[in-house]
């Protein structure tokens, strides 16, 4: 498969996508739970959950909330279990508004998992990598001592497009504040998309080894976003590289500017992501009454066209079996065949003979059953083009 840009749909603006990984027990009744708590406080319109083939490990969940109170959003989860680790749950979150995505929008994610911090117990166990182990979305990640590791690490985590992976070089050991997390700075519809990847002070030279091959340097005392796999059409690594990150508490405006810019790129869909929104619009199940109705009215104007098509077909039928039935009884009405002169052969061979007349009624018959061609060549109603001869 390609990894061009080119080779795949872009990602609507209307569109907020995530994927992760959920390492506690039961992660579907922490999803039900979560979806029941923000129904009842007003959070959510509804939820639902849609049934899945009996042999499906999968769980779906869907929910519907209006955003700035007006905006109606159509979110999907799907949970499924790891090939290699069932007790652990792979999630894709999916939703869709009405338009754009606004970054002040509340995320996706805290209306199906909790916003409880990962030291809070299996509940709040949702937030890992997708297919890397270690990084978490929530928390301040530091780069492995071990060259060879680190560079395998931030090279996996930078493939996986769902994410948005952050390095940051710590220019000396923050103090308390510094160590929290930068990701909880950005508006709510970014802080769950972005990976943070911290390199302490001695790990300048390593960390700008490990992201040679991704094509990209972080500063001293400052940070990089890493380009995504495939990267997004006007990526460039100077743009989204900001050399001086102040970590004491405060807000990095210039980092928040450039994560901002880097989520507003046209960027390729992740694999899978085309998968799970078509998912999303085709098999949307909790529809308003004024949802449903319109879909009955689709579902009728089909059965129309279909039931309009079919009538066609046997009044077609109908009218070839009538034409072969008078061909048959023009057939048997014919005199039997007898010596005749020689001028009268020749005539007759100009005359097509009732048995003929049979015969070609067949053949349009048959054409007829199976409908019109519309790209038919002169001759494929059935009729003999060839010149008798003379």
């Amino acid at each position: 498969m390609s990894n061009s840009a080119t080779d795949r749909a872009t990602v609507p603006q209307t569109l907020w996508a995530a994927r992760g990984r959920h390492t506690g027990p039961s992660a579907e009744d922490v999803v039900r739970r979560t979806l029941r708590r923000h129904k009842e406080s007003g959070d959510i319109d509804d939820f639902a959950e849609p049934p899945v083939p009996e042999d499906s490990p999968a769980r779906i969940f869907e929910a519907r909330w209006r955003a700035g109170g007006t905006v109606t959003v159509r979110a999907r989860l799907t949970l499924v279990p790891r090939d290699d680790r069932p007790e652990e749950q792979e999630w894709t979150l999916v939703a869709e508004a009405e338009r754009p995505w606004d970054e002040a929008w509340p995320s996706p994610a805290t209306l199906f998992w909790p916003e409880a911090g990962p030291a809070e117990g299996a509940d709040g166990a949702w937030d890992h990598h997708p297919t890397v182990a270690g990084p978490r979305f929530r928390q301040v990640n530091a780069l492995p001592e071990d060259d060879k590791e680190m560079r395998r690490l931030l090279r996996d985590a930078a493939r996986e497009a769902w994410c948005v992976n952050l390095v940051v070089h710590e220019a000396m050991t923050p103090d308390e504040r510094g160590r929290l997390p930068l990701a909880r700075l950005l508006p709510p519809g970014l802080r769950h998309r972005v990976l943070e990847h911290r390199a302490a002070p001695q790990q300048l030279r390593a960390v700008n080894w490990a992201l040679k091959d991704l094509g990209v340097q972080v500063p001293r005392g400052g940070a990089v976003l890493l380009p995504p796999e495939p990267a997004p059409e006007g990526y460039d690594s100077g743009e989204h590289s900001v050399r001086t990150v102040f970590l004491d508490g405060s807000e990095p405006a210039e980092l928040v500017a450039a994560v901002r810019h880097f989520a507003a790129l046209p960027r390729p869909l992740p694999e899978g992501a085309a998968e799970a929104l078509a998912d999303l619009r085709d098999n949307w199940t909790l529809l308003t009454l004024q949802e449903e109705l319109e879909r009955q009215r689709r579902l009728v104007a089909m059965y129309a066209e279909a039931l309009e098509a079919m009538t066609k077909s046997r009044d077609l039928y109908r009218d070839a079996a009538e034409q072969a039935h008078q061909a048959l009884a023009s057939y048997r009405d014919a005199p039997a065949p007898h010596a005749l002169p020689r001028r009268q052969e020749r005539d007759g061979a100009r005359t097509p003979s009732a048995l003929q007349q049979l015969t070609r009624t067949f053949e349009r018959l048959k054409f007829s059953t199976k409908g019109s061609r519309p790209d038919a060549s002169p001759g494929d109603d059935g009729t003999d083009t060839r010149t008798d001869p003379a």
